[in-house]
């Protein structure tokens, strides 16, 4: 039996899958930066074009990150017990980690942890923009509990990349 009162989402950081023009990326990344700069909500030509691109159609070919993540996930998703699973993508894939909250909750979450496949401190997605689309997601559902799980343990961290490392030695 499921625990649906919690949820776990994976965020990895999404990308850009093989044949969608590069016109249009160029074109995202500088209405983002235009965006953030001004600290103005996303315009609706932004949000056209980033649906445009997170809904692109995708195969492990055209977009080996997000195959990666999905095989991440499986490797994963039993091992988190009874506790309903999604997945979600930073940018440039879909779901978003909104998305993602907004389905767990759907299915009865009550409280949802959220981690990234971003380990070391200074990226702007686990830093910044992760944490401020959590505190966005805790005003639009005071009822239901978000946790994000980060930053890491920078010795859990390394002591498995040694011991990963140890596999090729």
């Amino acid at each position: 039996m499921v625990d649906s009162t919690k949820g776990i989402i994976l965020v990895g950081h999404g990308g850009i899958p093989k044949g969608f023009p590069a016109d249009i990326v160029s074109k995202l990344k500088r209405l983002e930066a235009q965006r953030r700069a001004a600290g103005q909500p996303m315009s609706a030509e932004e949000l056209e074009l980033d649906t445009k691109i997170r809904t692109w159609p995708r195969t492990p070919e055209t977009d080996p990150y997000q195959a990666g993540l999905e095989a991440l996930g499986a490797q994963m998703k039993p091992m988190v017990g009874s506790a309903l699973f999604a997945l979600a993508y930073n940018e440039f894939c879909g779901p978003t980690l909104e998305q993602a909250v907004e389905d767990l909750i759907h299915q009865g979450a009550q409280s949802i942890t959220v981690v990234s496949t971003m380990f070391t401190p200074g990226g702007s997605h686990s830093e910044y923009e992760i944490p401020e689309e959590m505190e966005e997601l805790r005003k639009q559902h005071p009822g239901i509990t978000l946790n994000y799980a980060w930053p890491y343990n920078l010795t859990h961290v390394s002591k498995m990349l040694v011991e990963h490392i140890g596999q090729f030695s």
